[in-house]
C-alpha cells in the first residue's frame, strides 16, 4: 500500500529560498531536484539530485524536466523562454502569468491598478523626454527604476531635484524604466498568501518590515496596524492570487499611509515566490511558508496559516554571522543558517526568529 505517489519536485534556483523549500519537501517525503547555474549553490547541500547548467541550456532543461513531476522556482527573474520550455513538458507552478506580471514593474502596476489596488503614481520612461515630463507630473522626490531585474534596491535611483535627472537616466544604461512618485508611508508591511491547486486560499498574518540600506533587516508579527488594515491586506492578497490563477505562496509588499486618521494600503511589489519577510512562519506557525508552497505546487491540501506566537525575524547579513555562538545560547531564538561558505557585505547568511510569546 502506498500513502501517496512519491512526487518529484524540480526547483529552479539554488539559493537559500530553494534550500528551505527543499528541506520542507523532504519533511513531506518528496524527492527534490535543484537546477541552478552556480556550482556553490547552498540548496545543493540538501537535495539528492542537482543540475549545474545555464537557464538557456535546453538540453539540460529537457533532462531536468524528465526527472520531475512539477517545477517551481525560488526567484521571479526566471527567463521567460526557460519557463515556457519547461511548461511544454511538465507543469510549472506558479504559472507563467505570474512571472510575466512580476518581472516588469510597469506591467505589475498596471495589473494591480486594473484590480482596483492603489499603487504609487507612475510613468513609463523610455527616454530623457519621458523622464522630464514624468517629473513635471509627479514632482520630487521620485524614484527611477529599471522595469526588470531589480531587487534589494538594485536598479533604482532617487531623484531629489531636476538637476539629477540626466544622471539618473544615464544610470539606467539604456534599459526601459519606470518613474514612481514618492509615497509618504508610515510603515512598510507585507502579506503572504497561498493558493492551492484546488483554489483553496490561506493567508498569513500581516508582517511589519524594517529595511536598512534597502535590504530587509527585521520583520515583526503582528504588524502594528489597525485590525481593519490587516483585514484589507488579506482581502487584497486573495484578490491578486485569484486574478493570477496562482498556485503556491505569493508575497505582496505594501506601504501603510496615514491620512485623516485612517490607514490606507499602497501596493509596492509582487513577489511570486516564498519571501524573506515570511521567514517568521518557521517559528510562528505550524505550517511554514516553505511547506505551504510545496504543498500547493504538489497538489496537496494547504495547511493552517494561523500564527500561534508573536515573532521578530532578524536577517543575519555579512559579519552578523559572528554572533552565531551567542545566538545559540539564547532560549527564545530559533537560528537558521544557509550554509554559505563566503561571508560578504550585504550577503544574507541566515536569519534568527525571536519568539515573543
Amino acid at each position: 500500500m502506498t500513502f501517496f505517489p512519491p512526487l518529484r519536485i524540480g526547483i529552479l534556483g539554488g539559493g537559500q529560498l530553494g534550500r528551505m523549500m527543499a528541506l520542507a519537501a523532504a519533511r513531506l517525503g518528496l524527492f527534490v531536484h535543484v537546477y541552478c547555474p552556480e556550482a556553490d549553490s547552498p540548496a545543493f547541500d540538501v537535495v539528492p539530485q542537482q543540475t549545474i547548467a545555464a537557464y538557456e541550456d535546453e538540453a539540460a532543461l529537457a533532462a531536468f524536466a524528465a526527472t520531475v513531476d512539477v517545477v517551481t522556482y525560488e526567484f521571479e527573474n526566471v527567463p521567460a523562454r526557460t519557463a515556457a520550455f519547461l511548461a511544454a513538458r511538465v507543469p510549472v507552478r506558479p504559472g507563467t502569468l505570474a512571472l510575466s506580471v512580476a518581472q516588469d514593474r510597469l506591467v505589475e502596476k498596471q495589473f494591480l491598478n486594473g484590480l482596483g489596488i492603489a499603487t504609487a503614481p507612475f510613468r513609463a520612461v523610455d527616454d530623457l523626454a519621458d523622464l522630464t515630463a514624468g517629473l513635471a507630473d509627479l514632482g520630487y522626490p521620485a524614484l527611477l527604476k529599471t522595469r526588470r531585474f531589480g531587487y534589494d534596491g538594485k536598479g533604482q535611483v532617487k531623484i531629489a531635484s531636476g538637476d539629477a535627472a540626466a544622471a539618473a537616466f544615464a544610470a539606467m544604461a539604456g534599459q526601459p524604466a519606470i518613474l514612481e512618485g514618492f509615497v509618504p508611508f508610515a510603515c512598510e508591511v507585507s502579506v503572504l498568501v497561498a493558493r492551492g491547486l484546488d483554489g483553496a486560499v490561506a493567508v498569513y498574518d500581516l508582517t511589519e518590515n524594517v529595511h536598512r540600506d534597502q535590504i530587509l533587516r527585521v520583520s515583526s508579527v503582528p504588524a502594528l496596524v489597525k485590525p481593519s488594515t490587516a483585514l484589507a491586506a488579506r482581502d487584497l492578497a486573495a484578490k491578486v492570487a485569484v486574478a493570477l490563477d496562482y498556485v503556491g505562496v505569493l508575497a505582496i509588499e505594501l506601504f501603510v499611509v496615514e491620512r485623516d486618521g485612517e490607514e490606507w494600503l499602497i501596493a509596492n511589489e509582487i513577489a511570486p515566490r516564498v519571501h524573506n519577510s515570511g521567514h517568521w512562519t518557521e517559528a510562528g506557525c505550524l505550517v511554514s511558508q516553505f511547506e505551504m508552497h510545496i504543498r500547493a505546487v504538489a497538489g496537496l491540501p494547504l495547511g493552517a496559516s494561523d500564527r500561534h506566537s508573536d515573532v521578530v525575524m532578524e536577517n543575519l547579513i555579512g559579519d552578523d554571522v559572528a554572533r552565531v555562538p551567542g545566538l545559540l545560547m539564547e532560549p527564545t531564538a530559533q537560528l537558521h543558517l544557509y550554509g554559505k561558505r563566503e561571508v560578504r557585505p550585504g550577503r544574507k547568511m541566515g536569519h534568527v526568529n525571536w519568539l515573543k510569546s
